[in-house]
C-alpha cells in the first residue's frame, strides 16, 4: 500500500482556510482551492472544533528578539552577564538562564534562541503523568495512601534526583 505524504500548510494558507471557513465555504471547496482533499482542511479546522484559534503572541515579560540580539552582541565582546542585564533593564538571572538554555556563552545565537523560545511556548504541553505510565501509577498509589501533593513532590525529588523537575 502506498504511503500518503503529510500535507503542511503555511501560516498564510492556514489564515486563508480560516477566512474561507468563517465565510461559510465547505471543506471540499476550500480543499479544491489548495488542490488538496477536504480531509487535509479538516485536519486544520477540527482540532479547535471549527472555531478559529486566537493568534499567538508573546507574553509581555518575555525577551524580545532585539533584547536577544543585545545579549548576543554583549557575549561576542565578552561583556559580563550582569552588565548586559543592567543595560537591558533585566535581572541578571533572566540573562543567565536565557544564555544557559540556548547554547551557553560560546554558542548563543539570537535568532535561534528566539525561535526556540517561541517553540517552547507552545501549548498545551504534554502532561508528565500522561507520558509516563509508571510515574502515574506511583503517584496514584501515594494518593490512595492519602499522601498530600507536597509529600509526593518531595518524595519524587528524593527518589529521582536525576529527573528534571519541570
Amino acid at each position: 500500500m502506498k504511503q500518503r505524504r503529510r500535507i503542511y500548510y503555511t501560516a498564510s494558507q492556514r489564515a486563508e482556510i480560516w477566512d474561507r471557513w468563517q465565510r461559510g465555504e465547505s471543506m471540499s471547496s476550500i480543499g479544491r482551492r489548495f488542490d488538496r482533499g477536504a480531509s487535509s482542511v479538516f485536519s486544520v479546522i477540527s482540532p479547535t472544533g471549527g472555531i478559529r484559534p486566537a493568534d499567538r503572541k508573546r507574553g509581555r515579560l518575555a525577551l524580545s528578539l532585539a533584547e536577544r540580539e543585545e545579549i548576543s552582541r554583549g557575549l561576542s565582546v565578552s561583556e559580563p552577564l550582569r552588565a548586559i542585564a543592567r543595560r537591558l533593564g533585566r535581572a541578571p538571572s533572566t540573562i543567565s538562564r536565557e544564555v544557559r538554555r540556548n547554547g551557553g556563552l560560546a554558542r548563543y545565537r539570537a535568532t535561534a534562541s528566539d525561535q526556540a523560545a517561541w517553540d517552547r511556548a507552545l501549548r498545551p504541553k504534554s502532561c508528565k503523568l500522561a507520558c509516563s505510565p509508571p510515574l502515574a501509577r506511583a503517584v496514584s498509589a501515594k494518593l490512595r495512601r492519602k499522601w498530600s501533593p507536597e509529600q509526593i513532590a518531595g518524595w519524587l525529588r528524593r527518589s529521582f534526583p536525576e529527573e528534571p523537575h519541570r
